[in-house]
């Protein structure tokens, strides 16, 4: 296991919550995920090591994780949720024509709440950005 990984499990311990297989696998299947799987892709991913399991089961532990911090929902209109393991602030570059997410970071923006709380007196708690276009795979399409 990763040292992410332990750090989760001991924090769910700490709250009196089961360390299952399944959770285990949701986990890691989101740790070691770069493309902000939705429920469905994690189902999928482990399905075989767990033919018992319900797709509920995987989207009630993306909801407690979601809850406790450790994932992000993404959400965007009508298609389906994405999560993304949370270890840092980082952005993401949105596919307009296949939905792929890339993170990146961008250091400059971090003074943003900052900034936004002075404009609008609002106290800020967190920020999102997503800029969309033309993943690379996408724009060799187009040029064909």
């Amino acid at each position: 296991m990763t040292a992410t990984l332990n750090l989760i499990i001991d924090s769910l311990k700490q709250k009196n919550i089961r360390i299952t297989p399944q959770r285990i696998a949701i986990l890691e299947v989101l740790i070691q995920s770069k493309n902000h799987p939705t429920a469905e892709e994690v189902y999928k991913q482990i399905e075989v090591d767990f033919p018992g399991m319900s797709v509920a089961t995987v989207y009630n532990n993306l909801r407690l994780f979601t809850d406790l911090g450790f994932v992000t929902e993404m959400s965007y209109g009508d298609s389906a949720s994405r999560f993304d393991f949370t270890t840092e602030l980082h952005y993401h570059a949105i596919c307009s024509k296949c939905g792929k997410i890339t993170d990146f970071h961008y250091p400059n923006l971090d003074d943003i709440e900052i900034a936004a709380s002075r404009l609008t007196g609002y106290k800020i708690d967190s920020h999102r950005l997503e800029v969309y276009g033309l993943c690379p795979a996408c724009q060799k399409e187009v040029v064909e």
